[in-house]
This record gives structure tokens, sequence and C-alpha cells, in this order.
């Protein structure tokens, strides 16, 4: 996906850039709510650094929900949301001693130190947990939430209330006392955990994090058996200060029967940071829990409050990551799975390796460019060293995501190793295969009727941010769909009546589960409308996405409708469709080619006369701009372009993209491109900067 800011043309950067958007935001929904995501680290902070220099390149292209302007990830919407009293932002990484000198420069400059001056620091154990915010008021546990995208959390009192590190009640507090931490499991109780879903029949967790997450945020009572566990970090909004530094601050928590982060250390200056850096580093596989790093903040609270935060993080604190864990050994082969959308992916089958305390046997390579030592546009990645059955390759594993392979030691290849040839039809059902232009991916063209993209996409819509059908973990599925129990959605429904007399008699179910099951079936024939969407697996149709269509069309008649105008060629369709804001060309191909499928439209209406969906209200926006749809063009003289399209939403408007008939208003700066002359041939209004700030102070903005 990496191309040339400086090289790439404006359409190929409105399709990288509607893609990054795309892959960065289901990643964020997924870290967030402890799902597994297939991005690391550092791939993701890789593809964010590659958006911002696309941003900056063509700034009429930002789209209004891009993951630079946002933080964390939106609310499941599960659970109450609740809005935080002060923002909960991100760190900003280090990732080196380079990463670290510049950050120690940028507080010497704001703070106007002289060069011999060395600045006091905490460290600590950055946890790999779940952002949370506990309320106290008047000593009592009030409230807790969880940080969602920064702003809106979800509450979660009823579970923190259970977890015997949170005091639900404290002495010695200010009357208004916001905590914030990490609920984080073990790496014991995680294990336990998984044996136990193992032998349900249940999906594992990935690791502890997503356990921890999934534990949180799920429906049944959640008691001090889960194993969930709780380190403060630091608080938000105070009625008085606790104490004048930010390591006094914790040891104030720490007496009120708070637990804080274990290991936090005053250090002066950068060099003492580097060295308990490697100390925690030395540590790291014998510690309890999980952590990625260490977290740095200047400990003078009152030089926290000098420096302030960005919009996404405080000037103050520095997270310095801890390097991907590696190790050697040898390709076995390479083979091809089949994904839910029909995505032909290659996964490396490796000789048995421990990285990092894990046994790693598969690994992902991504693509078929990866595999040949390109990248999406053809540059070489690599150095051009492709990746061959028999190589001795590296293995990376960063935190606990999916291990991937990283280089090929070519001095170790065999003279008769050949270059992996990819398919070129589909192995599960021999359809051809097909590469989408403006993708990496090869996908089946078999459609919904390939048995392995079938199956995966059923293990896709009984998953938990789907239908959550919870009794029909991977290993269930794979069994009912084998019989010919399962092959489509709608059988799910219909299970009952063919099974429902035998279930409870076969090996490993009883009267007690197989009843379970079909409560649970019987249970979600009431589905919201996002869900549905999302649960379909449309390519591109994340949940951020699924919502923003359900809030569009509010019923499944209305999307349908649609959709089906798309699969037949009706423009007006497609122009509604691509209209709605942060969405556009990519989904609407791929909702139209869906569409256009028989077998998919008959087992999509199978699927609906067995539901009840319930619609979904629009998007409530109040303000004076309500309704108006602004797109913005040219360079702005008298604010940034980030800084217009935050007044005019915060005035009600929604920011549109591109000029289509949903357009009600262009604004035009300096060098304006193409769009003036489309919103002029589309008789749509048209003002320039100044119109723009005559129309903010008649708003009381200026």
């Amino acid at each position: 996906m990496a191309m040339d800011a400086e090289q790439i043309t404006v359409e190929q950067a409105m399709q990288t850039m509607t893609n990054l958007v795309q892959v960065l935001k289901a990643a964020a929904q997924d870290y967030h709510n402890g799902v597994p995501s297939g991005l690391s680290d550092a791939e993701y902070d890789a593809q964010l650094a590659q958006l911002r220099r696309l941003e900056e390149r063509f700034p009429d292209l930002v789209q209004t929900d891009s993951p630079t302007r946002r933080v964390g990830a939106p609310p499941t919407g599960l659970r109450p949301k609740i809005r935080h009293p002060i923002p909960m932002l991100s760190l900003a990484n280090a990732y080196d001693e380079g990463d670290l000198g510049e950050f120690d420069g940028r507080l010497r400059r704001f703070l106007g130190l002289p060069g011999e001056a060395i600045i006091e620091f905490t460290a600590e154990p950055k946890i790999d947990g779940l952002s949370v915010s506990l309320i106290y008021e008047h000593g009592r546990l009030a409230t807790a939430a969880t940080r969602g995208d920064g702003s809106i959390g979800e509450s979660v009192l009823d579970r923190v209330s259970a977890i015997g590190d949170v005091p639900t009640q404290i002495k010695d507090a200010p009357d208004f006392l916001e905590v914030r931490g990490e609920v984080y499991m073990s790496k014991a109780d995680f294990a336990a955990l998984n044996l136990q879903r193992e032998a349900a029949g249940e999906s594992l967790f990935a690791n502890p994090r997503n356990a921890a997450a999934g534990t949180l945020l799920r429906k049944e009572t959640v008691s001090d058996e889960t194993g969930l566990r709780l380190f403060a970090h630091g608080v938000g909004k105070l009625s008085e200060r606790l104490a004048p530094t930010q390591y006094d601050m914790m040891q104030r928590l720490e007496a009120m029967g708070i637990a804080i982060t274990p290991h936090i250390e005053i250090c002066l200056g950068v060099g003492e940071l580097l060295e308990h850096y490697h100390s925690i580093e030395a540590l790291r596989s014998g510690l309890t829990f999980d952590i990625d790093g260490i977290v740095y903040k200047v400990n003078s609270l009152d030089w926290q409050m000098r420096l302030g935060s960005s919009s996404q993080a405080p000037r103050w604190a520095i997270a310095h990551k801890f390097p991907a864990e590696t190790a050697w050994t040898r390709l076995v082969d390479i083979s091809i799975t089949v994904g839910r959308t029909g995505a032909l992916s290659p996964v490396a089958r490796l000789e048995p390796i421990t990285v990092g305390g894990v046994v790693v046997s598969n690994a992902t390579l991504h693509n078929e460019d990866f595999v040949r030592g390109r990248d999406s546009a053809g540059a070489k990645i690599r150095g051009g060293r492709d990746i061959r059955a028999g190589d001795l390759v590296k293995v990376i594993r960063c935190g606990d995501v999916i291990p991937r392979v990283d280089d090929v030691d070519l001095s170790k290849r065999s003279e008769a190793s050949l270059p992996f040839t990819y398919p070129t039809h589909c192995p599960s059902c021999g359809a051809p295969a097909r590469r989408v232009a403006s993708e990496a991916a090869t996908y089946c063209s078999g459609g919904p009727s390939c048995p392995a993209r079938n199956l995966e996409a059923l293990k896709h819509f009984v998953s938990r941010q789907a239908f959550d059908i919870r009794g029909l973990g991977g290993r269930t599925i794979e069994l009912f769909f084998t019989e010919g129990r399962i092959r489509t959605p709608a059988d799910i429904f219909s299970l009952k009546d063919g099974i429902g007399e035998t279930l409870a008699e076969r090996k490993g179910w009883g009267e007690v589960s197989a009843a379970k099951l079909f409560n649970e079936i019987d249970a979600r024939r009431r589905i919201t409308l996002d869900r549905l969407l999302f649960a379909l697996g449309i390519r591109h149709v994340g949940r951020i996405a699924a919502e923003k269509l359900a809030r569009h069309f509010t019923t499944w008649d209305q999307f349908s409708a649609t959709a089906h105008g798309m699969a037949q060629g009706d423009a007006e369709a497609r122009s509604n469709f691509e209209s709605i804001a942060g969405l556009g060309g990519v989904i609407a191909e791929s909702v139209s080619e869906m569409f256009a499928d028989e077998a998919f439209i008959a087992s999509s209406d199978a699927l609906v006369a067995h539901l009840e969906i319930e619609a979904m209200a629009p998007n409530a926006v109040d303000g004076p701009l309500a309704g108006q749809v602004i797109v913005f063009t040219g360079k702005l003289e008298t604010m940034t372009r980030a800084e217009a399209k935050g007044r005019a939403e915060s005035l009600g408007a929604t920011i549109g993209v591109s000029v289509t008939q949903a357009t009600t208003l262009l604004v035009v700066g300096a060098d304006a491109g193409s769009k003036a002359q489309k919103a002029e041939a589309k008789g749509i209004r048209t003002i320039d900067e100044d119109g723009w700030q005559t129309m903010l102070a008649s708003h009381g903005q200026s």
C-alpha cells in the first residue's frame, strides 16, 4: 500500500487514503474492543505516518473521520455511554534513542530550559491492557468507563466494582477524584481461561489483553474469579491536587488502597531513562502480566500543566516501545487460505520456533507482492528478496499479534529452490482468482458458493461483534458445516428444526448446553441493522462503516433497495450511497458486487425472513448548519483545513470529501482544483474564504 506522496496521482491518493483510513479504523476498533487484529503496533504506526504524509500533500482529500484526527475507537454500542470529564488521550511513541532525544529536546525548547538543565521524569512499564476511568465522589466509586474514542466511553461500573484491585470506598481522597488505569489479565489467568473456553468449544482469545477486554465488556456478571486486575497509572479531573509531582501523586493513590503500576522510578535525564528501559526489558519475560514498553512522564505537575496536550496526546509523556521479538527458522511450505471475503492469503508453514515465549508454527505472508519482495506500487521491500519454501526466514512477533515473516537469508537458500507461484484459481472451489487493481489482495471469484469462503463467513457471522451467538464457536461451526447442517446464515435459525431433539445426545453436549445454544439463537432473531450489515461480511464494511450505513438508511429495506439499484447500474442509487460522509466508491463497489451475486441475494433474503431488524435512528445533529454538506477546496489563509472542518462540524454540518449531488456548499480557498468547476456545473453554492468567515461570524464564531 506504500506509495511516494510526491509521485502519486490524485486518484491514487484518494484510493490509498480511503484504504488506509478503513484499515486503521478497523485495527483501532479491534484493539480498543479486545478483538484480535493482524496489524502490529509498528505496522499501524507506519500506515498512520503514511496517511499523515498523504493528507499533508492532498489536504482536499482529508476525511473528517480520519484516524489522524481521532483518539481510540468509537464505543461498541453494547453498554451505556459516558462522556469523560477530561478527554482520555493516546500517547506519542518512541522507538529508539533518537526518538527519545527528540522528545527531550522538544520539552527543553517549550520550557525554555538551558542546555545544562536536566529534566526529572518518572518511568513505568506500559501495561498492555484496556484503558479505563474510575470516578470517586466523596470517596465512593461512582462511575467506571472504558476509554472509547477518548471523549466518550462505555459504562463498566458493575464489572470494575467486582475487580479485587479496585476499592469501592477510599479514605483521605478529594471530593472528586478521577483515577485512570489499565484493566489487565495475568498470563496464568489468561491460559486458564482459554483452557476453559476450549473445553466448552468456544473460540480462544488471542492474548491476555483481548481476554481482559472481552471479559470486561461481556454481558454476564463478572466476578473476581475472572482474573481481571487493574493498575492505576495517573489521574484525570480532580477537585484538588494530590501532590506536586507525578511520583508523589502515584504514592498518594497507593496509600488510598489503589493498586498502581509497579516498577515506577524517578529518572534524571535521557541516560537514566534508557537504563531503566533496558532493566525492565530484561525482566519482561518473567513478569506475570504483559507489557509492551515503558512510559516516561515529566515528573513536575506544574510543568505538565505548562506543556499541555495536542488534540491526540499529552506533550509531557511518551511511550518507549519494546522492539518486536524475532527468531530464525525454516519455512517448510507456503499455503493459501481463503478468507470470508474470498481473499487468497499466503501463510508460512514453519518449523516450530519459540518467539517471545510462544511456540510459532504459522506466520502471515500478507499477500502476493510481499512474497515477491515488492510493495503494492512495485517498489522493492527487503531489497527485492522473494520468499520461497525451504528458505531460512526471520519471524517477527510484535506484542501478541499474529506472527509474520520479516526477512529471508539468501545465503542459506538451496540452488534447487523455485519462486512461489501464486494460484490463478481458488484452492477451495476452483473458480478463477482475480486481483483488484486498487488492492494488493487476490480474490476468489466464486462468490458465496465457495466452501472455504462460506465457512469463514459463517464464523464471522456468529462472532462477538456480529450476531454474537455463544456456543457456535469455530469448531462447532466447522462440524455443522461439514455435516451440511449449516451452509448459510439462515440455516442457523432453522437448526433446531433439524437436530433439536438429538443434539443433547451427541458427545460433548447435554440437555443444558443444547437448550442454551437454541436459546442463544432465538435471542439473536432480533438484531440492530448495523450488526446485521457487519455480519454479512461485505468487503470493506467493518463496524464503523456498518454503523454509518445503518444511520444513513435507517432500515434494511432502504439499504437493500439502494444496494440492488447500484448492482443494476442505477446512477441515482450510487450517488445516494456515495454521499455518505466517510464512505465512498470503494465500499459502494463492494456492496454493488455483493448484491449482483444471486447466491448472496438468496442467502440474505432467507436470513432476513428469520429476523426482526431494529431500525436505526439517523445521527442526531443540532446546530445552525445541520443538514448542510460542506466541501472545502484549496488553501485557507486564516485557519488550517482541520480547524475549518472542525468549526463546520461544531455548527452541525457534515463534511464531504468530494463534490456530489449531496453537497450543499463549497468553500474555495487559494490554488483550488477542479472542485469549483464541478460545483458550478451541478449548481452548488460556492463561497470564498471571506464568505466563510462571514458565515462563521453570523453564527457566533470568528
